[in-house]
């Protein structure tokens, strides 16, 4: 029993640019509200600074904690609540230290530790971290790079495997996906970090590995139907590849949801930015890589061997 038939006849190419144009809208609006919001909201890892995640016995008002820490004089800081609020926990990110050394930044943490300890004596530091802001600097100038080169390195192999104007489809859809998943977390404004990075990667390699699967048939139905229009073609590609490509995004889609729901604070933004990601690198594979690659083969043809 088939749960999504493979013999769809559906007219993908028609709306070729409708979806493109309302994908790339959605880009651009990212980038509108990226230079409107202040641009991304970068964790520790990026800006610099430290961050103790504590945790109370019993409900305490964050206006208390706020007091204490003013009354210590640890300079600039941020309080906010944590994950569940019976848990009665609160992330303080304090400002970048001046030495930027992991020294400076444990003893930053165990200030702020007694100092509330003395106010709240069942404190207890679930979590402590600390990055020098020239650290942060180039963790955030390494993370692009790993992008860039990233996308660079999947045009390459597609271009040796297929040709080029299907390496300019899975790389303007990659990149497509990659952009959105940003503009998420621009309008969201949720933490870029490490992790979130990590994510960004893991969203380019699936999409990429979802669109390999339609240039493979198109790829075959071109050569079987070299008399057939070629909108055909693509269309029944699809088509052919719609089952797989739906139950495979969907069973990753339970298990990331699961992860984004039940898997914690700590991760959520993770699972925030793989959800997106495998939503949006489904919808590239059909309705962005392939249409590139039928408007290119119409201005560029290619003679089929």
């Amino acid at each position: 029993m088939r749960l999504i038939s493979n013999q769809t006849h559906f007219d993908f190419l028609r709306w070729r640019f409708v979806s493109l144009g309302s994908s790339w809208s959605v880009i651009l609006v990212g980038f509108i509200a990226y230079f409107l919001l202040g641009g991304f909201n970068y964790g520790i890892d990026f800006s610099g600074g430290t961050l103790v995640q504590i945790k109370l016995d019993r409900a305490n008002d964050i206006g208390a904690i706020r007091q204490a820490l003013n009354d210590g004089g640890v300079g600039s800081f941020s309080l906010q609540a944590f994950g569940d609020p019976a848990a009665h926990e609160f992330l303080i990110s304090l400002g970048k230290s001046e030495e930027g050394t992991a020294v400076a930044g444990r003893s930053v943490s165990a200030q702020v530790e007694s100092l509330l300890k003395e106010r709240f004596p069942s404190l207890v530091v679930r979590r402590a971290e600390s990055v020098g802001p020239k650290v942060g600097a180039e963790l955030k100038t390494a993370a692009f790079e790993a992008i860039f080169f990233s996308l660079l390195a999947l045009l390459v192999y597609i271009w040796l495997r297929f040709e080029w104007r299907y390496s300019v489809g899975a790389i303007v859809a990659t990149a497509h996906d990659v952009l959105i998943v940003l503009a998420a977390f621009v309008f969201t404004q949720r933490e870029v970090s490490l992790t979130v990075v990590a994510a960004v990667l893991t969203v380019a390699g699936y999409s990429v590995n979802d669109t390999i699967v339609i240039f493979d048939r198109i790829r075959e139905f071109m050569r079987k139907y070299q008399k057939k229009d070629i909108k055909d073609t693509y269309n029944d590609s699809i088509n052919q590849t719609l089952s797989r490509t739906v139950l495979t995004s969907s069973t990753t889609l339970f298990v990331v949801l699961a992860i984004y729901l039940f898997g914690g604070e700590i991760i959520n933004d993770f699972a925030f930015a793989l959800l997106v990601g495998i939503v949006v690198g489904t919808y590239s594979s059909i309705f962005v890589a392939a249409p590139v690659v039928y408007m290119l083969l119409q201005r560029f043809p290619t003679k089929l061997k």
